[in-house]
C-alpha cells in the first residue's frame, strides 16, 4: 500500500534565509585551506563555526518552538534523535562502521529536508554529549550530518519500489564517501605538519591545495569510507523496504499534517 506522504513542516521564508547564510559561513569553515591566504593557520577555521554553530542551535530552538512544527513532530525529531545517537556508538567507528547513517537518510526520505537538516544537527549533538565525543570536529560533524539529512529529503519524492530502494542505496553511499572527505577537511590543514608532500600550504595555489588534499584523502581515508558506503547501502537494501514502510505509517497514522481539535465533553456525548 502507497501511503501518500508529505513534509511534516517546512521551513518558513526566514529561517530559510537563516538556513542559507548558516550554511555558506559553514561551507567556508570546510572550505577554508583552498582560499586562505598566506600565514593562515588551521584555527582560524573555528572562528567560522563560532559564528555557525550558534546561529544553527538558534534555528534549531526557533524551530521547535515554532508553531508550525507541533508536538506530535516535536516527540518524534526526540524519538528518532535519540535512536540514531544510540546507534553511532554500536559500530565504535571500526573502518567507518557507522550504523546510524542509514536510519537518518530514510527518516529524511520520509519527513522532508527541514525535518532532516534538524534531525541531522540533533541526532549529532546528542550523540557527542552522551558519548562525550565533544572537540572542534564537532561543528563539522554536525552541519555534514544537517547536510547529509537535509539532500536526503530534497531526492525525487514520486520514486517508490526498488526504484526508490536503488536511489538510496546509491545516495547512502555518496553520503557516506561525502562525510569522509568533510571530516577530512577539518583533519588534513594541522595532520602532516608543513614539511611533506601532501601537507598544507596557505597561499598556495588552489589547485596544488585539491591535488595534495586528494591525495591525502586518498591515501588515508578510503579505507574508512568504502567500507562507510557499504555497510551503510547494505543496510538499506536489508533494511530499507521495512524502515520506509514503518515510517510512512508512522507519518500517516500520526496524522502530522491535520490539525488538533478538542471538542467539548457534553458535544461529544451529543455526537454519539
Amino acid at each position: 500500500m502507497k501511503l501518500n506522504t508529505a513534509d511534516i513542516y517546512r521551513f518558513s521564508p526566514r529561517s530559510t534565509v537563516v538556513l542559507i547564510a548558516v550554511s555558506a559561513v559553514s561551507a567556508l569553515g570546510f572550505l577554508w585551506p583552498f582560499i586562505a591566504p598566506t600565514g593562515t593557520s588551521a584555527k582560524s577555521a573555528q572562528w567560522f563555526f563560532i559564528i555557525a554553530l550558534p546561529l544553527a542551535l538558534l534555528l534549531l530552538i526557533a524551530e521547535l518552538s515554532n508553531k508550525n512544527m507541533d508536538a506530535k513532530s516535536v516527540a518524534l525529531l526526540g524519538v528518532l534523535a535519540a535512536l540514531i545517537a544510540a546507534l553511532r556508538p554500536l559500530g565504535t567507528g571500526v573502518a567507518g562502521i557507522e550504523p546510524m547513517w542509514f536510519l537518518l537518510i530514510l527518516s529524511a526520505r520520509v519527513f522532508g529536508s527541514a525535518f532532516g537538516f534538524i534531525l541531522g544537527i540533533l541526532s549529532m549533538l546528542t550523540s557527542a554529549l552522551l558519548t562525550g565525543g565533544l572537540g572542534p570536529w564537532l561543528s563539522y560533524q554536525i552541519f555534514a550530518a544537517a547536510w547529509i539529512g537535509l539532500v536526503a529529503g530534497l531526492l525525487p519524492s514520486k520514486v517508490r519500489g526498488r526504484k526508490e530502494i536503488a536511489m538510496l542505496v546509491v545516495y547512502c553511499a555518496f553520503a557516506a564517501l561525502l562525510f569522509g572527505t568533510l571530516m577530512d577537511l577539518h583533519f588534513w590543514p594541522w595532520a602532516l605538519g608543513m614539511n611533506t608532500q601532501l601537507s598544507f600550504v596557505p597561499g598556495a595555489p588552489v589547485a596544488n591545495n585539491i591535488h595534495r588534499f586528494f591525495i591525502f584523502h586518498f591515501a588515508t581515508s578510503m579505507a574508512w569510507d568504502i567500507p562507510r558506503a557499504i555497510f551503510t547501502s547494505t543496510l538499506v537494501i536489508i533494511t530499507g523496504p521495512s524502515v520506509l514502510s514503518a515510517l510512512r505509517r508512522t507519518h500517516f497514522k500520526a496524522s502530522f499534517l491535520s490539525p488538533i481539535e478538542f471538542i467539548e465533553h457534553v458535544k461529544a456525548r451529543k455526537a454519539e
